[in-house]
């Protein structure tokens, strides 16, 4: 059976409509880069890169929050976007142990370009690839890092974002079987708002059994297909892994409301399964996009709109965080659907998940629509 999204196949996960794309890029603004590595015996890498407006993020600012919900992992650049509440560098996703690289790279990229002078602090994160990647020869070079940087800045806003593996997600597992990226959205109605919301993921997490798609536990039924690692005495199967989550709106949100969606964005992953087990980094960032901020005024302040909170009327909130768990749950699905079967370095394969038997065990649960 040919891959493909979720939606391509009938799994209509969630209540609320998705936007056109079904994608990040539904959020006005929103750009996605990738590069991919690929070279034999063993080389499975990439980077992701993510812009959250139509221009360069430090010429428009955007409210940021960031959630941990297993710290084992790596998030550079976290610590000043919560301080001030402010995205205002690209967000660049790769492999655990090209993080450095990716930074440095990534600053070099940024000082590349007018009004940098006084330097902005990238923000990196990371997911384990190194099941499938010879991560030890270290094959991701800075250019590769530019040209997924380069490709978010060229392309157009509204365009679609290639999934599976590809860019960051080259090299990752999810629940035992092939993952990488994934992106979806969520429109909320418009009496509350009609404000849309993206999710792009770097899936690397979960244990076969625990996976759930729509709510029907997949995993317990596809027993077989598991990681295969010919070299090791016994089969562990991949690390525990790691997932990023980004989460976009235009919504309009101050920096603690816009956190409040990158906490939403954990039970995202726990729908599908994840437990954010004990070496697993489940890292989320959340931004709106609803305004631009300004580098200075002449006054030093400056105007803000934003929802309000603890409102006696229609919530807006309790929508927004619904479109979000959504978003994130169909994200992860689309990850493992365009994903394919690949082998790596000493010949460790990572199957694809069988998307026939998939579709046979959620419709015998009424979760495929004709």
């Amino acid at each position: 059976m040919e891959r493909g999204r979720a939606r391509d196949h009938g799994v209509r996960i969630g209540r609320f409509p998705t936007g056109p794309r079904n994608a990040i890029t539904d959020v006005s603004g929103v750009r996605v880069g990738h590069a991919t590595v690929v070279r034999d015996p063993g080389v499975r890498t990439g980077v992701t890169a993510v812009f959250p407006t139509t221009g360069l993020p430090w010429e428009e600012r955007v409210y940021a929050g960031t959630h941990v919900l297993n710290g084992y992992g790596e998030m550079i650049g976290a610590y000043q976007l919560n301080e001030w509440g402010i995205l205002q560098t690209p967000i660049v996703l790769t492999s655990s142990m090209f993080i450095g690289r990716a930074y440095d790279a990534a600053a070099r990229w940024i000082a590349r370009h007018p009004g940098t002078e006084e330097g902005y602090m990238p923000v990196v994160s990371e997911c384990d690839d190194s099941f499938l990647n010879d991560v030890w020869s270290w094959p991701l070079a800075e250019e590769d890092v530019w040209a997924a940087l380069d490709a978010a800045a060229a392309a157009s806003p509204g365009h679609e974002v290639e999934e599976g593996c590809v860019g960051a997600g080259t090299g990752m597992q999810c629940f035992g079987f092939k993952g990488g990226i994934g992106t979806a959205s969520r429109v909320i109605p418009e009496d509350v708002g009609g404000y849309t919301v993206g999710a792009l993921v770097l899936t690397n997490h979960g244990r076969r059994p625990d996976l759930r798609i729509d709510g029907v536990p997949v995993g317990r039924g596809i027993t077989d297909l598991m990681p295969e690692e010919p070299g090791a005495v016994e089969d562990p199967g991949p690390p525990e892994g790691s997932c990023v989550c980004v989460v976009a709106t235009d919504a309009p949100l101050l920096p603690h409301q816009v956190r409040r969606l990158a906490v939403r964005a954990a039970l995202g992953l726990a729908r599908g399964g994840s437990n954010a087990n004990d070496t697993s980094g489940e890292l989320m960032l959340a931004f709106s996009t609803a305004q631009a901020l300004p580098r200075d005024s002449a006054d030093g302040t400056v105007a803000v709109r934003a929802l309000l909170d603890g409102r006696h009327g229609p919530s807006v909130f309790s929508p927004l965080f619904a479109a979000t768990v959504e978003a994130v749950e169909e994200a992860v699905v689309n990850a493992l659907f365009a994903a394919t079967t690949t082998v790596g370095r000493d010949g460790n394969t990572l199957h694809a998940l069988p998307i026939d038997r998939t579709l046979e065990l959620l419709d015998r649960a009424g979760r495929v629509e004709r």
